[in-house]
This record gives C-alpha cells, sequence and structure tokens, in this order.
C-alpha cells in the first residue's frame, strides 16, 4: 500500500512572494497567459473560435489555484490512486488514438471525446459512491466538511459502475453532436477502457480500497494501520477475535456474527448469535454505531466492555495492537488481471468483428459475469434492494440482461462495419 507519493509544497500561494506576488497574482498572471496563448493561435491561422474550447478548463485551472491552497495548507498530495487513474486514462487514450490512425479516423477526434469521457466519468464515479456511502462516510454537520470530502475523490471512492454511466452519457452526446456512428465509435473505445481499469484497479491496491474478505491463500494481502481494511476490522471487532453484523429492520442492532477460537473475545465468552447493546456502556444503535464506538486506539484502553440485549457484560482484553490486517483476498490484483486479458481479447477480436458492435457486447458480456463472481469475495458493500446481492451484482445482472438484448438487435442487422474517411494525422 502505498497512498501517498509525495507532496506538492504550496506554501508559497498562502502568503505574499517577494514583490507581493501571491494566489491574485498568479490567478491574473495565468488568465493573462491565457489571453495571449489563444492571440498567437488565431495569428497562426487557427480559428479563435477553436482556442475558446479550451476556456472551461482553464478557467477550472485557475480557480484550482485560488482554491487549493486552503484545502491543502500542508501540500497538494500526489495520491497512488489518483496518479495509477490518470495514468490509466493516458493508456486508453493512446491505444484509442492508434486504432484510430488505423482506420483512418483523425486522432483529434479522439482527444476531444475523451476529455468529456474522462470528466463525466469522475464526476459519475464519484457521485455514485457518494450516494451509496452517503450516511456512514459523508454526512457531517458542516457542509464544508461534507464538501471537502465528496471532491478528495484522488483518494479513492469512485465506482466503475457510476464512471461507465457518467461517461456514456458524455460519449452519447459527442457522437450525436458531430454525427459519428455510435456503435463503431463504442467498439473502438472498448479495450481503452478496461485498459485503464487495469490501472485504476492497481491504484485501488496502493490506496487500500477496494478489497476481499479474509483468506488464509498464499497469496492473501495486509494492509497497514490506517488503512480502509484496518480500521473497519478494528470497528467490527475483528481485532478482538469477533465479528459484528448489521441487525434487522425490527432490531437494527448488530448481531455477533462468527468469533474465533481462543480469542479474546472468545475468552470473555461472546458466541455468535448475540445482539449488542452497549459498548463501554455507550447504547449502541446500529453496526455504524457500534464501529465508530470501537474506534479506538487499540493500545490507549486495556479492556472494551460488551453488554448484550440480554443485559450480560463480556469484558474484553484489549491485545497489544497489531502491526498489519487480517490477510484478505488481492480483488484488486484479481480485478487488474482480468481487466487485462479482457482489454487484450477486445483488441484482438476488432480486425474480426462483422458488425459494429460486436465488440461493444462482447465486452458487456464478459465483465459483468467477473464483477458479479468477483463481489462475492469483497466486503466492501453491503446488499441492497431486499435482493441479498451487492449494488454492483444488481448493475451486473442487468448490463447482462441488455448484453443479451444487444446481441439480439446486432443479429439481425447485415455484416456491415462503419468507413471512416478523413485522413489520419
Amino acid at each position: 500500500m502505498c497512498s501517498e507519493f509525495f507532496r506538492i509544497p504550496l506554501d508559497w500561494l498562502n502568503r505574499p512572494l517577494a514583490g507581493g506576488l501571491g494566489v491574485g497574482m498568479v490567478v491574473a498572471m495565468l488568465l493573462l497567459a491565457i489571453g495571449v496563448a489563444a492571440i498567437l493561435w488565431a495569428r497562426r491561422g487557427n480559428r479563435a473560435g477553436d482556442a475558446w474550447a479550451f476556456l472551461p478548463s482553464l478557467l477550472l485551472l485557475a480557480a484550482a489555484v485560488a482554491v487549493v491552497p486552503r484545502w491543502f495548507p500542508a501540500g497538494l498530495p500526489i495520491r497512488g490512486y489518483g496518479t495509477m487513474v490518470l495514468l490509466g486514462s493516458l493508456t486508453g487514450l493512446w491505444m484509442a488514438t492508434r486504432r484510430a490512425r488505423q482506420i483512418q479516423l483523425h486522432p483529434d477526434v479522439i482527444y476531444s471525446l475523451a476529455f468529456g469521457m474522462f470528466i463525466c466519468g469522475i464526476v459519475g464515479a464519484r457521485l455514485f459512491f457518494v450516494i451509496e456511502y452517503w450516511e456512514s462516510r459523508f454526512r457531517f454537520d458542516r457542509w464544508q466538511d461534507t464538501l471537502l470530502a465528496v471532491v478528495k475523490f484522488t483518494e479513492g471512492g469512485l465506482v466503475i459502475y457510476g464512471s461507465l454511466i457518467g461517461a456514456t452519457l458524455a460519449f452519447l452526446v459527442f457522437t450525436l453532436r458531430h454525427r459519428l456512428p455510435p456503435l463503431a465509435m463504442a467498439d473502438l473505445i472498448a479495450p481503452s477502457l478496461l485498459a485503464g481499469l487495469a490501472l485504476g484497479r492497481i491504484g485501488c491496491l496502493l490506496n487500500g480500497c477496494c478489497y476481499g474478505g479474509e483468506s488464509s491463500l498464499p497469496w492473501a494481502v495486509t494492509f497497514p494501520p490506517g488503512s480502509p481494511l484496518y480500521l473497519e476490522q478494528v470497528g467490527t471487532g475483528r481485532m478482538l477475535g469477533f465479528l459484528l453484523k448489521s441487525g434487522n429492520a425490527d432490531d437494527p442492532r448488530p448481531l455477533v456474527a462468527t468469533v474465533d477460537a481462543d480469542s479474546p473475545a472468545n475468552q470473555a465468552g461472546l458466541s455468535p448469535g448475540l445482539r449488542i447493546s452497549r459498548i463501554n456502556d455507550q447504547a449502541i444503535k446500529s453496526l455504524r454505531h457500534a464501529e465508530e464506538t470501537l474506534f479506538v486506539e487499540l493500545g490507549e484502553l486495556e479492556t472494551v466492555r460488551v453488554t448484550t440485549a440480554a443485559g450480560a457484560d463480556h469484558t474484553i482484553a484489549i491485545p497489544p495492537p497489531p502491526l498489519q490486517s487480517k490477510p484478505v483476498h488481492p480483488t484488486q490484483v484479481y480485478s487488474a488481471i482480468h481487466a487485462v486479458l479482457l482489454a487484450w481479447v477486445l483488441w484482438s477480436f476488432y480486425p474480426f468483428r462483422r458488425r459494429d458492435g460486436e465488440v461493444t457486447a462482447l465486452m458487456l458480456t464478459v465483465y459483468p459475469v467477473s464483477r458479479f463472481l468477483l463481489e462475492m469475495i469483497r466486503v466492501d458493500e453491503s446488499a441492497v434492494f431486499g435482493t441479498g446481492l451487492s449494488i454492483s451484482q444488481n448493475i451486473s445482472l442487468v448490463l447482462l440482461v441488455g448484453a443479451v438484448a444487444m446481441w439480439i438487435y446486432l443479429s439481425l442487422k447485415p455484416h456491415q462495419r462503419a468507413v471512416f474517411g478523413s485522413a489520419a494525422a
């Protein structure tokens, strides 16, 4: 795990520099540079209107210069997760432009498409994550704290299916606006999406998120103190030898799911099936409440007193804090390997497609199946909608049904592929 590579000092933006240069001056100079660049662009024979297309992103950059130093007074952190997401996007972009040249499509089309898909994909992925974990991770008393937690996506917290929804919307708008064949364009970028996903999952490994359930396999991985998995295992009692799970609608108080043999919890008399009502004399209303109560530094207390719904007290001796979490499945690595293989299959299948859309249909057939199976060993998503399945598993089933419908639709079309006539750059 390497959640942060290094930090870029921003002290010089938080106070005046030599000559009185500060944030306002930096923003003014940046805007001036933008204006000069637009003039030079137009004088070289380019249309001035084309330069204005970059204005929104440049204004966002200027706003970032003004705001970021206040959000990160200790310096701008360069996160392992964000870096791998960026590398994945660049890799996918390189693959797509290379394929575009092969079919005589100008690479500028791919650059323009990629920008919109990247922005909308990030927004969709983050919104999906925020909605899914709103109660447990983003609901703060101060709206400033909530906003800061929402925008910190480089620390993890992007849902692939949310990214797919956001990027798809941007894709449809772009192809319709520029009168490009949607199925042909989807086939072109499909391998790039999986290549980007592979590197993004390595970012998940560096960040310590998207982990699997406990495992005794030789290739199981552990994470250090402070990682999401370590904190979850502390909060659910795993470091003390038991595991809490959510209660039901009639009684939301948590239940003891498992108790390890010869563990402090076992020695204190805890057993599976007991409902927890109090921890250290604090009333417990839900699993989240129990996790927050157990989020203590293991070295600060000597015991934890757990009271069951029947009124029985169990005093658990706290052992020395472990140096690593309990080993779990490296689901991030599983997903990365699968994404690389699927990207290779899609890339290899592309020249042999008989109709536009077949590469996309193949992606929508294989990926949901693998994601559904992978969710069976992941523990970071709970069941939703009363189905007993995670939200990603439910979406996987919907996508699989859509893939079947897409294959039927394609089978009714003649063998035909779009031809692009513009010269490659």
